[in-house]
Parts: structure tokens; C-alpha cells; sequence
């Protein structure tokens, strides 16, 4: 595991080049503090640099940029080939040699023997990449399928940048941060900002799953659009098209084997490599599987909190127990909860606001201090239908698309009217209707109950489902929403029913732009590497092939899992409610945080920064302090802008 950035720059000098290359470097030293390069190519302008973390062949010969055997190509790369054994023998047998036991020599390999796409096509793994072909004099840019990494790209002034983190294309001379208000309306609504925009102008994420190519030309670099080398319509399309025909014994026997390989290969390591334990469905498979295929106890992870309604640590426990790994717990005082704080601007780089970035950072600060590499429970929630709005929205789309169109347009009005007047206690009627089972879905289902004279199809009550701030154009100044995956129709499959359209939009969206990020972040800041086995592409494939009520039983997500998991734990031990994994916000603003809280949402304050308009926050904050109503997560967004902004400012001055 890796970090990588560059630049391509026509006219700069090597001196030049290489003290670029080293600022950039010395930013993203977190991603990889065992090793360093650079690498700079004087008649192009093309410079590469790379921090490294070893965790396959700890020895020089990983050391990055790497060149391939014939020279032709050079890469810097973030990520792990899981299948590199296997492209490995294949290559072999093409008689091409190796120096090294890394997969980075294996995957340079397989571009020189069958080309960067179909070499990327070929692989099972996650990475941001970039890699120099001089003899084509073109620079490609790639990021694993799903977005397990990440890759940011985009000019500045005459160069073009790239990096893992935006902190490095900030480290750049050329750089010119200027902040998207599009951008900003859009994470107020999601608490990210979506792919493929940043919070800046003029600067990308590169799409999960896509090859971006720049030619390199005398003049300025040619850069075109984005090409995916995988799809995941096509591949939910086909899957669903194809259909797995079984019984559900059968099927669970399918998944076991493929998890089962997807943790396998997700084991190999020279380093020390544990898990993350919530004691929840997802992570208890994770390891149960992985005891399975060790032969030592595996080593896992989790952290609890005074606060009862937070603290799964009783449950990780009792799964450690029962499976018998070696298992590690923290209890982690609010005090300690809240000094993470003032961190997270350094670490998500842009705002990012889904509160559970929190504890996710003290399981990894835990881990770290005893393994170099983590697996995962993530993506069983979007795979198999795991999150309560998935049936939650069902059910109220389909009492709500029985209405003609006008009764809902007169009932979103009463519904704006009734949160004017009554906002905590229509939020806690919904959240009452939403049950235990989501309990942080009552102001969600009033977002969406304001907009319900707009809905025309169930994906945009989810969308309003999935919104913070209702209007969040009114929240921002000159704030306008850009075309998403939340709201381009074109890009979703159209032959599913809702609750997996639900999936698919969170497969292309909230799981890279959330919850992939929130842990890539979380875990690279204090060098821990960490490994999803669910978003192998095998596991991928199967999941999608299912039949709908293999995942979702009723308002039951994940009933596939839960049956895979019964073969290994008791049924006490998975039947339980789903908690999440946050800290209590919403009690800590109006306690602790009150006062800092107080000076990032000043009146005067907000109208000299000119970013947001002060009615609605200040509103939303005195309902808040006054228990009036809950707006944790909505106030959340705003304070995380201005303490990334702040941050911001400091670094500019």
C-alpha cells in the first residue's frame, strides 16, 4: 500500500521537477512511511512520486517508481493485486522474469504483455495508479472498481496534477484552490461530496472502475475523457439477466466458498494482519471466515464507549469469544472521542462529515498497534440489502405512488408547513415510523416528506431519503446542485425492482464517496492498510445474481449472511439490532462542543466567509440547542466546512 502523486509540466527544470516531487511526497509520508521516490522524465515533463507501506516483498526490489523489465513503462501505484500469484504463473509461462516478489513488478508485467485496460481487466484487487508509457508518450490514471482507493486529477495554471490525497496537488506551486459552491450544495445534501467532483474547481476524483489517458505533447497535455474498463450496470445487468436458480442452502454454499476465497487471498501478507469486529453480521463473517483459514488465533479489533445506545463492544466480545480469535478492545472516554476533532480536516482533506469517521479512526489507531494490515465487514450492507431505508422507502413509496400527483403536491406543502411549526415532533413521529430498526431515519423520511409533491419515482424519495439539509441551494450562496448518480436516471438499470436499484445507486455512490472513503482515510492517516473481502469482483457478481428475497426478507436485510453466519455462531449472537457506528454529536453540541460550535456558526462570522446564508443555520441551531428538535447530522455538515475552511485559510495564509 502506497501513495502516489505527480504532475506533467512542460519547461520545468529536473531541480525544479524533483523539489516538486518532494513536497508532493512529503504530504502523503502517513500512506507510506517505509519508502520513498521519484522519478522525472526531462523531455516530457512527466514526474512521478511515491511513498510506500511494504506488505508484499519488503525488500528494495518494491521499491516505487518501478520501471518495467523493458523499460517502456513507469508506475507509481496505491494498492494491493490480490491475484498477482496467478497473473504471476501466466506470465511465466510467456517467459517474462522477475526480480522481485512484488505485485507492482507483476502488474508492469501485464501491461507490457497485454496492454494497461486489458492488464487492468485481468486483476483482482484495489489501487489508484498511475503509470508512464515513453513510448507512447502517454500518461495513464486508474482507480480499482469500485473506489476502494483514491485518485484526484485536474489543472493547474500549466500543469497537470495528481495525487491519493488532494493535500498533495495542494503542495504544488501551481495550485489555485478555488471552492465549488456546486460542490458544497452537494455535501450538504450527502455529507460527501460525489464523485466525480472535489471541493474544488477544476479538480476531479477519478470515477471507480475508469482509465483516463493524457497525451503528452509538446504543448499542453491532452487530456480525455474518462473510459471505463468496468462497468457496474453491465455487470448488475448481467448478473440479474443471468439469475442464480436454487434454493437458499445452495446459494449460501455459493457465497461461503467465494468470501471464503476473497479472504483467502486477502491474507497474504508479510506483515501482521487482524480484522475489524463490530460483533454486527458483516465484520463476525469477515472473521469467521478468516479463522477458518488461519492457524492461529487471527487477531481483532474493536472499541466501546460508555454511552449504551453507542457501544458494540459487549457484542464483539462474546463473537471473539465464541470464534476464538485473539481480540483486543478499547474503551474510549468522550474526551478522548472528541480530541479527534480537530484532526479530521488534515485527514479527509475535504469536507466529509459522516460522524462515524470518528470512531472508525480510534479502531484503526488501535489496530495499528498491533498489525500493518486490517480486513473489513464494509459493502454487506449495500450488497445484500442490509440498511432499514431500503424497505423502509419501499413501503412508503408504494402507499405514496398511489396518490395522483396533485394530492402529493398538496401534501408536501402541509408537510413543509408542519416542520415550520413542529420540527421535533414530526421528527420524532417519523423516526417512530421508522422504528429501531433506522433510527437515525426520522429526518430523513421528513426531508423527503417536504419534497413529496416532486417525487415522480421511488429513487427520488430515496434520494431525498439519503438528503441532510432539505433545500441545501438555500443554505449556500450561489449553491446549485451538478448532474449526479443520484439524479441521472440514464446511468441505472431499469429491469431491477426498487430496493436493488436502492443498492445499485449506493454501490455507485454512497459506499465509494462515504463509507470507503471514511475508512481509506481513517486507517491510511496512521499507516494501516485495510482490505475489503466483500468487494471482491467474484462475491460482486454472485451477490447481484440473487433473487431479491434472498436479501431482504420483509423488512429483515442480509437474510443470505445471516444464514452463512448461523453456520458459525449461535442465532442469539446475529439476531439483533443494527446499531451503526457513530458518537452521541447531538448531546455533545449542546454540551462540550457548544462553544466551539458556537464560534464556526457566528452570524457575522458566516456572512464575511460568504460561503453559507445565515438564516437557516442559525435556526437550525437554536431549535437545536433548545431540544427543540435533532439536527446533529445537518449542523455537523456545516461545522465540519468551517472547521475545514478554517484549516484551509491557514494553509493559503
Amino acid at each position: 500500500m502506497c501513495g502516489l502523486c505527480g504532475f506533467i509540466e512542460a519547461g520545468v527544470t529536473s531541480d525544479a521537477a524533483y523539489e516538486r516531487l518532494e513536497d508532493m511526497t512529503s504530504t502523503i509520508v502517513h500512506r507510506g512511511p517505509n519508502d520513498g521516490g521519484t522519478w522525472f522524465d526531462g523531455r516530457s515533463g512527466v514526474g512521478l512520486g511515491s511513498r510506500r507501506l511494504a506488505i508484499i516483498d519488503l525488500s528494495p526490489e518494491g521499491h516505487q517508481p518501478m520501471r518495467s523489465a523493458s523499460g517502456r513503462f513507469v508506475m507509481a501505484y496505491n494498492g494491493e493485486i490480490y491475484n498477482f500469484l496467478q497473473l504471476r504463473d501466466e506470465l511465466v509461462a510467456k517467459r517474462h522474469k522477475f526480480r522481485g516478489r512484488s505485485d507492482t513488478e507483476v502488474l508492469l508485467a501485464s501491461m507490457e504483455e497485454w496492454g494497461v485496460r486489458e492488464a487492468l481487466k485481468r486483476t483482482n484487487g484495489m489501487f489508484g495508479l498511475a503509470v508512464y508509457d515513453t513510448r507512447d508518450r502517454a500518461l495513464y490514471l486508474a482507480r480499482d472498481r469500485v473506489g476502494e482507493k483514491p485518485l484526484y486529477y485536474g489543472q493547474a495554471g500549466r500543469s497537470f496534477l495528481f495525487g491519493s490525497e488532494l493535500k498533495a496537488l495542494r503542495a504544488h506551486p501551481g495550485f489555485c484552490g478555488e471552492i465549488s459552491r456546486s460542490a458544497l450544495t452537494m455535501y450538504l445534501r450527502y455529507q460527501y461530496v460525489p464523485a466525480p467532483f472535489t471541493i474544488y474547481e477544476n479538480i476531479r476524483k477519478l470515477t471507480p472502475g475508469t482509465l483516463l489517458k493524457i497525451d503528452v505533447t509538446e504543448d499542453a497535455p491532452i487530456v480525455h475523457a474518462p473510459e471505463a474498463y468496468w462497468s457496474a450496470r453491465e455487470v448488475v445487468s448481467r448478473a440479474r439477466s443471468q439469475g442464480f436458480v436454487g434454493a437458499l442452502d445452495e446459494a449460501t454454499d455459493v457465497l461461503a466458498a467465494r468470501l471464503r476465497e476473497a479472504v483467502r487471498i486477502r491474507m497474504i501478507s508479510d506483515v501482521p494482519i487482524g480484522a475489524f469486529l463490530s460483533g454486527g453480521i458483516d465484520s463476525s463473517a469477515i472473521v469467521a471466515l478468516m479463522q477458518d483459514e488461519a492457524r492461529v488465533p487471527v487477531r481483532t479489533f474493536t472499541i466501546g464507549f460508555n454511552e449504551e445506545d453507542y457501544d458494540e463492544a459487549p457484542y464483539a466480545r462474546r463473537v471473539a469469544e465464541h470464534l476464538g480469535s485473539d481480540h483486543t478492545e478499547l474503551y474510549v472516554t468522550p474526551d478522548e472521542a472528541r480530541d479527534v476533532i480537530p484532526l479530521l480536516p488534515e485527514i479527509y482533506d475535504e469536507p466529509f462529515s459522516d460522524s462515524s469517521q470518528i470512531p472508525t479512526w480510534l479502531v484503526s489507531r488501535l489496530a495499528r498497534q498491533h498489525v500493518t494490515v486490517a480486513l473489513t465487514g464494509d459493502a454487506g450492507d449495500e450488497l445484500f440489502g442490509g440498511y432499514g431505508r431500503y424497505p423502509l422507502v419501499r413501503d412508503n413509496w408504494a402507499r405514496i405512488a398511489r396518490f395522483p400527483e396533485s394530492v402529493r403536491r398538496a401534501g408536501g406543502a402541509a408537510a413543509r408547513l408542519a416542520i415550520k411549526a413542529h420540527a421535533q415532533g414530526a421528527v420524532g413521529m417519523l423516526a417512530r415510523v421508522a422504528g429501531r430498526r433506522s433510527r437515525s431515519m426520522g429526518g430523513a423520511l421528513l426531508t423527503a416528506a417536504a419534497h413529496i409533491g416532486e417525487l415522480t419515482r421511488g429513487e427520488d424519495m430515496y434520494r431525498y431519503a439519503m438528503s441532510l439539509w432539505a433545500d441545501p441551494a438555500d443554505v449556500v450562496v450561489g449553491g446549485g446542485e451538478a448532474w449526479n448518480v443520484h439524479t441521472d436516471p440514464d446511468a441505472w438499470p431499469q429491469e431491477q425492482e426498487l430496493v436493488e436499484r436502492m443498492m445499485f445507486l449506493d454501490l455507485l455512490g454512497y459506499l465509494p464517496d462515504d463509507i470507503l472513503v471514511k475508512v481509506d482515510r481513517a486507517a491510511m492517516n496512521l499507516s494501516l492498510e485495510t482490505r475489503v473481502p466483500m468487494l471482491d469482483p467474484n462475491v460482486i457478481d454472485f451477490a447481484w445474481s440473487l433473487p431479491p428475497e434472498m436479501k431482504l426478507n420483509g423488512s429483515e436485510g442480509k437474510l443470505i449472511l445471516r444464514r452463512l453466519l448461523s453456520r458459525y455462531l449461535p442465532y442469539d449472537l446475529i439476531d439483533r439490532p443494527k446499531m451503526g457506528f457513530g458518537v452521541p454529536i447531538g448531546s455533545w453540541l449542546r454540551g462540550p462542543l457548544r462553544e466551539w460550535a458556537e464560534a464556526l456558526l457566528d452570524e457575522s462570522r458566516l456572512r464575511r466567509e460568504g460561503y453559507f446564508n445565515p438564516e437557516p443555520i442559525r435556526r437550525t441551531w437554536q431549535e437545536h440547542i433548545d431540544m427543540r428538535a435533532d439536527w446533529k447530522y445537518q449542523l455537523w455538515t456545516i461545522l465540519v466546512f468551517q472547521a475545514w475552511l478554517e484549516k484551509e485559510a491557514g494553509v493559503s495564509s
